[in-house]
């Protein structure tokens, strides 16, 4: 480059030293001028325009090379910029292979710089074009999640931001376009949960699945063969869909278990058979399953039910019908439970009331048979609380069964004779014995337990519509009277014999005859001074001992049947505890009856 800027100096001095020094020379000298004769002052006119027009050529090669200097500089200062500037865009420091500092012409500098620029612009483009699709792909699924199916035109209109195309910048856009994806999978996969769970709940149901989700949205239906709309309008409408028929699933399960309840309470009142029942298992066996339960399909479907409440319809009316048959059936049981219990029976003429109402149908069926399922459920309430205390009586009353057994073997003269069966007798007699001793701690026992059971329940335990404690009292009285009888009669028995013995001793032995005469009269006066101070009481007991029948069984049962004469009104009253104590004596000589020795 030197070599070729020193040719072109010398040719330039050359050619002026050899072409413009001889015209001018022969201008001034010799030829031209002198020939022509021009004066002095014309000559240096022309030299100096001579000289003009030199200058005005320099100066113009001077400026032009000026010119393209200034050029060079701007577009190498340009090039410089613009690759600054890319560095910067595209988030590098610098571009391998491009030295750091640039010597050189200017020519040298920009052609050293044009091949890294160029490189860098090819970069950019690509960097352009990465931005551009990822960000196409954001704006399309951002689309589809906002529930936008048309975002074509939009597409064209996307704007790279060229100052920022950065790795940071694109991995930003990257990672906001992974999480829309994930969004998109995760409202893809809610939008089927929901679409399977309105599937599983319209065939449970009985409805048309697709009716049901077309009308959600077309593009959910994927007879369409459009891709799903993942809105949030549509998803809440899925939510709404679902939960609405989740409701109406809770709401025909509730309407079912009401009918199967009432299928197998109208059953079991009309014993109705085997083969009848089985046509709605399907309904009663829902019964005891939870909604979350059920996913057979149509086992909801409006169908059963209808069919269900035509049964029940039906069932209802046939029920009308032998309505009074159930009623009968239902004061049996009552009757019977409070039987075993020996509890209160209701009274027959309220009973035949309600069956005159039956006949009339001026009463409520249901709530008639409501009303005795409620009696018969408290009346089995009340025989279980009073069970331990039946279960005493029971004992009671098989003990004096044992009692009365035993006086009658006891006044057996020939119970210690050799016979068959002598042995079996005497074992049961001293088992007897030892259940009779038991006798007393078993009422003691009994009293105390009626007495608890009375405070707890504010109410009087009756036997048989007697007070239970009263006859307990009074069969305590009683064997008082009983104990006392037999000690008045060891006493007369005792004296008789002195009698018997002195007479014998004074007089000889006398006929049997007039020995019994003696006897008779003898047990008749010691009576008569045994007379107690309770007069109603030893009457009684007279009484009962005057018709010869021994039993303990017997007085429970004169102890029941006085305390019924007296009536009902009485010991239902609060407080009265103490006036049947007082009662005993005079129910006691009402009722004549025999009393065991």
């Amino acid at each position: 480059m030197g070599s070729l800027q020193t040719s072109i100096g010398m040719r330039s001095t050359s050619m002026l030293e050899t072409s413009c020094g001889y015209l001018l020379q022969e201008l001034q000298a010799r030829m031209i001028w002198n020939e022509v004769g021009e004066d002095q002052f014309e000559r240096e006119k022309v030299l100096l325009d001579l000289e003009q027009e030199c200058l005005e050529v320099y100066r113009r090669k001077v400026d032009a090379a000026n010119i393209s200097r200034a050029r060079l500089h701007q577009e190498l200062a340009e090039a410089e910029a613009e690759f600054t500037h890319l560095l910067l865009s595209l988030g590098e420091r610098s571009l391998p292979g491009r030295p750091e500092k640039m010597a050189g012409t200017l020519k040298e500098q920009l052609d050293s710089i044009t091949p890294a620029l160029r490189e860098m612009r090819l970069r950019k483009e690509d960097r352009v074009n990465q931005f551009r699709a990822v960000q196409e792909q954001i704006q399309k699924i951002s689309a589809e999640i906002a529930g936008q199916t048309e975002c074509k035109d939009s597409l064209t209109n996307i704007i790279v931001n060229e100052n920022d195309l950065s790795l940071k910048k694109l991995e930003e856009f990257q990672n906001e376009l992974q999480r829309l994806h994930n969004e998109k999978n995760e409202r893809l996969e809610r939008v089927e949960n929901y679409i399977d769970a309105v599937h599983h709940l319209s065939a449970i149901l009985g409805m048309d699945y697709s009716t049901i989700i077309t009308s959600v949205h077309p593009s959910l239906n994927e007879l369409c063969g459009i891709s799903k709309n993942i809105s949030n309008s549509i998803l809440a409408k899925l939510n709404s869909t679902v939960e609405s028929l989740e409701e109406e699933k809770q709401k025909r399960l509730e309407k079912l278990h009401h009918l199967g309840k009432a299928l197998t309470n109208l059953w079991n009142l009309m014993d109705t058979p085997y083969e009848d029942r089985r046509l709605f298992t399907h309904v009663t066996v829902l019964l005891s399953v939870s909604s979350a339960e059920v996913s057979d399909p149509g086992s909801l479907s409006q169908n059963i039910i209808l069919q269900a409440e035509a049964e029940v319809e039906r069932l209802d009316q046939l029920k009308a019908s032998k309505m009074k048959e159930l009623f009968l059936k239902k004061q049996n049981e009552l009757e019977e439970t409070c039987n075993q219990s020996h509890m209160e029976i209701p009274s027959r003429a309220k009973m035949d009331n309600i069956i005159n109402l039956i006949n009339s149908g001026e009463i409520d069926h249901a709530d008639l048979l409501v009303s005795m399922d409620e009696q018969i459920s408290r009346a089995r309430e009340e025989a279980y609380s009073r069970k331990t205390i039946m279960e005493k009586v029971e004992k009671w009353v098989l003990a004096c069964d044992e009692e009365r057994w035993l006086e009658e073997y006891s006044r057996d003269e020939n119970r210690y004779s050799v016979s068959r069966g002598a042995h079996k007798n005497l074992r049961r007699a001293e088992r007897a014995r030892v259940t009779v001793n038991k006798i007393p701690v078993l009422v003691d026992l009994l009293i105390a337990r009626t007495k608890c059971w009375e405070e707890e329940r504010k109410k009087v335990f009756l036997y048989d519509e007697v007070p239970l404690l009263a006859m307990l009292e009074d069969y305590n009285v009683l064997m008082q009277e009983r104990e006392k009888e037999k000690q008045r009669q060891r006493e007369k028995k005792k004296v008789q014999t002195q009698v018997v013995v002195q007479q014998e001793n004074l007089f000889g032995p006398r006929p049997g005859t007039s020995s019994r005469r003696l006897s008779d009269r003898s047990f008749n006066v010691g009576l008569t001074n045994a007379m107690p101070l309770n007069r109603r009481v030893s009457l009684g007991i007279q009484q009962l001992r005057s018709n010869s029948i021994n039993s303990t069984t017997q007085a429970i049962s004169i102890i029941k049947e006085g305390r019924k004469a007296q009536g009902n009104k009485m010991y239902l009253r609060p407080g009265l505890t103490s006036q049947l104590k007082d009662e005993t004596a005079s129910v006691v000589s009402t009722f004549s009856g025999p009393l065991s020795p």
